[in-house]
C-alpha cells in the first residue's frame, strides 16, 4: 500500500477507502486530551520564552488562538466516536485535516514573527518546543497520517524558513532533515497501524461468521455441540445437546456421557455395537467423524451421528473431547424404508428379485464351501391373469398378497420364498442334499396354493406351476441356474400347469427351437409359407356345405410342416398373430368371394387381435378390397377373449356384428363359460367342442345333458348349434338327433386346400340341382 493511499489521498488498490479511513479515525478521539495537554503545555513555554520581548496583550491573544484552534480540532475528533457504525465520508476527513492545519497557524506564526523580537536562544528554545510538538505529534497520530503531515510540514517547513532569515543555515538545513525523518518515520509507523487495524478487523470478523455459525449451529433442533472431560463426564452442556437428551443442562453436568447415551442398556450390559465403537474410540482418544451411534433415551430409540476430536492444554496433556452431534433418526428411518423398498415387495411384504438373487447367491457359496446342493424353484400362478382381467387388480392384488401368506407358510427355515413380479414367485433352498425335499417343496406348494381362495365373497380357484433348477448340478452361477429353473417352468406350463417339472438339459435345445422357431415364424408371410385350409360345415338334415371354416397352415421352409397347436401358441405370446391374424382374415375373405353366394366363411381371431385399436376397421378393409359382402363373413372367438379385458372385445365383436357380420362362440363349455356372454352379445352359432361329441357317443349323461342344455339354449336365443369333431355316421345320426343344427368333422371332409373346396361347393350345387 503507497503513503497516498495510507494518507487518504489515494484510493485502496484493494479494499474500500471508507473502511480504511474508519479503521484509522475509530480511536483518533482517544488522543484529543493528549494534544490539547501538548499544546498547553508548549504555549505556556513560549509564553514564558517571549514574557519580556513581546507584548502581553499578543502573547495573550496567541495563546488564544492556540487554545481554540486544539479545542476546534478535539471538538472535531469526538465526531469519531460512533464511526463504525457509520463509516468515514469524505468531508469529515478533510474537515479533520483542515482542523489539524488551524493548529499549525498559531506555531508558524511563533516561528515567524517571534523570533526577530527574541535573541537568537529564545530562537533555538522555541523550535527546540515545535520539535517536539512535531515529534509528539508523529508519535500519537499514527490513527490519522494525514493530520501528521498537515501539522509536521507546515510547522517544520516554517522553522526552516525562520533560520533562514535568521542567516542560520545549518539550523536550517538540520530542521529540514529532521522534519522529513520524523515526517517519513510517522507514515511507515501509520501504515504498520492501519495494516495491524486491517488484520485486526479480519481476526474479528472471522472470530463474528465463526460465532454466528455456532450460534446458528446450536439454534437447530437437531445439531449441538458436546464435550467430556478425561473421565468422559459431560462439561459445557450446551441447550441444544441438553435438549437433545430431554433434560436441563445444570442436570448433565458431570454426568457419564456413555452412561446417558446407552438408556436401559446401561443395567443389562447389552450395549450396540455403535456404543462399543464411540467408547474405544474415546478410551483411545482417537478423532472420529460422522460415526452412527443408537442411542436410547426415554423417549424411545435414536440415531445420533457425532464427530469429535481430542482436547490438549497448553502443556500438551489431554483435557478431554469435544465435537459435534446431530439427531439423524429421520433420515435413518427414511434409509431403512428405501432399503426395505429396494429388497422387499411392498406387495406382499416378501423379498423381492434382488433379494432372492443375493440369497440365491449365498446358498450357491455355500454349496461349494460344503460341496453339497442348493435349488432354485421359479412358480407361475396358473388362470391368475383370467382373475385379475375379470375382477380387477385390487381384487387381484389381495389375492396375491393371500399366496404369498400360504406360500411362506410352506417354507422352512432352510428356505426363503419371495416375489419376482407380476404373479411369478420364487424359492431358494439354501441345503437341497436331500434329494427328495425339491420334489415335496413343489408339490406342498402346488397343493397350498391351489386351494379355494374366499375374497370380497368371490371363490377363487388357480394353481401354480412350478420349474426348479439344483446348483451346482444345472448351473454354476445365479444367473444360469435361474435361467435354467425358468426354462423348466415354461415346460410345466406347456404341460398344462398345476405340475413341477425339474430342469434338464434337453430344455435348451426346446428354447432354442422355440427362438428360430418364432425367428422363422417373423418372416413366414413375406416368404409365401402359410396357406389356408378349409374345413366344411355341412347342415345336420341335407348335409349339403353351408360354410367352412378356413384353418391356418405353415410349411416353413427350414422347420417343414409345423403343427398350429405348436406356432399359434408362439404367435399370440409374441403377438405375430396380429399381422398373421390380418393376412388370415384377407385370404379368407378373397377365397370365399369365389364361393357361390350361400356359401359362409368362418375365420377364427385371436384376443390379441380384438384388443388391437380399430380392428373392425381391419375387417371392413378386407371386405372392401375382395367384394365380399359382409353377412358372408362369420367371425369365430373363443371365451376367454373376454377374460383379458371383456369391455374391449366386446365393443369390438359389437362393431363387426354392425357390419353385418356374424360371430360364433367355439368351444362353448370347455373354458370359463358365462352366460352373460350369450346375453350380453346375439352369437349367430355356439359350437359344441368335440371332447362332447366324443363323450356323448360313449354315453357319458354328463356330454349328453351339456349337449341337450346347449342346444335348448340356443332356440330360446334363436341361435343355430354347430357339433364339432364328428367322424363317423354314428356320430352324425347321434348329433342330429340331439337336435344341432350344423355339423364339422372328418365325416364330412377334413381340412382341404382352397381348390378343393372350391370343387365341392361346385360338387355340392350341381348335386342339389340335379336332384
Amino acid at each position: 500500500m503507497s503513503f497516498l493511499q495510507v494518507i487518504g489521498l489515494r484510493d485502496p488498490g484493494e479494499g474500500d477507502w471508507t473502511r480504511l479511513r474508519t479503521l484509522q479515525y475509530s480511536e483518533l478521539h482517544k488522543v484529543s486530551m493528549i494534544r490539547f495537554t501538548a499544546h498547553g503545555l508548549a504555549a505556556m513555554l513560549t509564553v514564558a520564552l517571549y514574557m519580556n520581548s513581546i507584548a502581553h496583550w499578543v502573547l495573550g491573544i496567541w495563546l488564544l488562538s492556540v487554545v481554540a484552534a486544539v479545542w476546534n480540532v478535539g471538538r472535531i475528533d469526538r465526531k469519531f466516536i460512533d464511526i463504525e457504525a457509520r463509516g468515514v465520508q469524505w468531508n469529515e476527513f478533510t474537515r479533520q485535516a483542515l482542523g489539524v492545519a488551524g493548529c499549525t497557524v498559531p506555531w508558524a506564526a511563533a516561528l515567524m514573527f517571534f523570533v526577530p523580537e527574541g535573541t537568537s536562544a529564545d530562537h533555538f528554545a522555541l523550535w527546540a518546543v515545535v520539535a517536539m510538538l512535531v515529534a509528539g505529534s508523529a508519535a500519537t497520530m499514527a490513527s490519522a497520517p494525514v493530520a501528521i503531515v498537515v501539522f509536521d510540514l507546515v510547522v517544520g517547513a516554517t522553522g526552516v524558513a525562520s533560520f533562514i532569515l535568521a542567516g542560520d543555515i545549518m539550523f536550517a538545513i538540520a530542521a529540514a532533515v529532521y522534519t522529513v525523518t520524523i515526517v517519513a518515520g510517522a507514515l511507515r509507523s501509520a501504515r504498520t497501524y492501519l495494516s495491524a487495524k486491517i488484520a485486526e478487523a479480519g481476526v474479528a470478523e472471522k472470530d463474528e461468521v465463526v460465532s454466528l455459525l455456532l450460534r446458528e449451529f446450536e439454534e437447530k433442533e437437531s445439531d449441538w455441540l458436546w464435550q467430556v472431560d478425561t473421565n468422559r463426564r459431560i462439561r459445557s452442556a450446551s441447550p441444544r445437546f441438553a435438549f437433545a437428551f430431554g433434560a436441563a443442562p445444570e442436570n448433565l453436568e458431570g454426568e457419564s456421557f456413555i452412561k446417558l447415551i446407552a438408556g436401559s442398556s446401561w443395567e443389562s450390559g447389552e450395549f450396540p455395537r455403535s456404543l462399543h465403537e464411540l467408547a474405544e474410540k474415546l478410551k483411545r482418544r482417537e478423532h472420529f467423524s460422522n460415526l452412527l451411534v443408537q442411542v436410547y433415551l426415554e423417549t424411545g430409540r435414536r440415531w445420533w451421528e457425532l464427530s469429535g476430536t481430542p482436547m490438549y492444554d497448553d502443556n500438551g496433556s489431554y483435557v478431554g473431547f469435544r465435537g459435534v452431534g446431530s439427531d439423524v433418526t429421520e433420515q435413518r428411518d427414511r434409509d431403512e424404508k428405501i432399503a426395505y423398498l429396494a429388497r422387499y415387495d411392498t406387495l406382499t411384504g416378501l423379498p423381492n428379485r434382488l433379494m432372492l438373487t443375493e440369497a440365491l447367491g449365498d446358498a450357491m457359496r455355500y454349496a461349494d464351501q460344503w460341496k453339497s446342493r442348493c435349488a432354485f424353484l421359479m412358480i407361475d400362478l396358473d388362470r391368475f391373469k383370467a382373475v385379475n382381467d375379470s375382477l380387477g387388480h385390487q381384487l387381484g392384488d389381495r389375492l396375491l398378497a393371500s399366496v404369498s401368506k400360504r406360500l411362506a407358510g410352506v417354507i422352512t427355515d432352510n428356505e426363503q420364498c419371495g416375489r419376482l413380479g407380476g404373479d411369478e414367485f420364487a424359492v431358494v433352498i439354501r441345503d437341497a442334499s436331500d434329494k427328495g425335499r425339491v420334489d415335496k417343496l413343489a408339490n406342498a406348494i402346488i397343493s397350498a396354493l391351489s386351494q379355494p381362495y374366499t375374497i370380497d365373497n368371490h371363490t377363487l380357484f388357480i394353481g401354480a406351476s412350478v420349474g426348479s433348477a439344483i446348483g451346482p448340478r444345472d448351473g454354476s452361477s445365479v444367473e444360469t441356474l435361474m435361467r435354467n429353473a425358468d426354462l423348466a417352468l415354461y415346460r410345466a406350463k406347456d404341460e398344462g400347469g398345476n405340475t413341477h417339472y425339474q430342469y434338464v438339459p434337453s430344455l435348451h435345445a426346446n428354447a432354442e427351437e422355440r427362438r428360430k422357431l418364432e425367428l422363422s415364424l417373423r418372416r413366414a408371410i413375406s416368404h409365401n409359407e402359410l396357406e389356408l385350409n378349409f374345413q366344411p360345415v355341412v347342415n345336420a338334415r341335407s348335409e349339403t356345405v353351408v360354410s367352412f371354416e378356413a384353418l391356418l397352415r405353415w410349411n416353413s421352409a427350414e422347420h417343414g410342416f409345423v403343427s398350429p397347436v405348436k406356432f399359434i401358441p408362439l404367435a399370440e405370446d409374441t403377438r405375430l398373430i396380429v399381422p398373421i391374424g390380418e393376412w388370415v382374415l384377407h385370404e379368407a375373405c378373397r377365397e370365399a368371394a369365389r364361393w357361390p353366394d350361400d356359401i359362409k366363411v368362418a375365420v377364427n381371431v385371436s384376443g390379441e387381435q380384438l384388443l388391437e385399436p380399430n380392428f373392425a376397421g381391419t375387417v371392413v378393409r378386407a371386405l372392401a378390397e375382395t367384394g365380399l359382402p359382409a353377412h358372408r363373413l362369420e367371425v369365430e372367438v373363443t371365451e376367454s377373449v373376454f377374460l383379458r379385458d371383456g369391455r374391449i372385445a366386446r365393443q369390438a365383436l359389437e362393431e363387426i356384428m354392425a357390419l353385418g357380420c356374424s360371430i360364433a362362440l367355439d368351444d362353448f363349455g370347455t373354458g370359463y363359460s358365462s352366460l352373460g356372454y350369450l346375453r350380453t352379445l346375439r352369437f349367430s352359432t355356439i359350437k359344441v367342442d368335440k371332447s362332447f361329441v366324443q363323450g356323448a357317443t360313449h354315453d357319458s349323461q354328463e356330454s349328453l345333458a351339456i349337449i341337450r342344455a346347449v342346444v335348448a339354449m340356443a332356440r330360446s336365443l334363436e341361435m343355430t348349434t354347430t357339433a364339432e369333431g364328428v367322424e363317423d355316421a354314428e356320430q352324425a345320426a347321434l348329433i342330429r338327433e340331439l337336435g344341432c343344427t350344423k355339423i364339422q368333422g372328418y365325416y364330412f371332409g377334413r381340412p382341404m386346400k382352397a381348390v378343393e373346396a372350391r370343387s365341392l361347393v361346385v360338387k355340392s350345387n350341381n348335386t342339389i340341382r340335379a336332384a
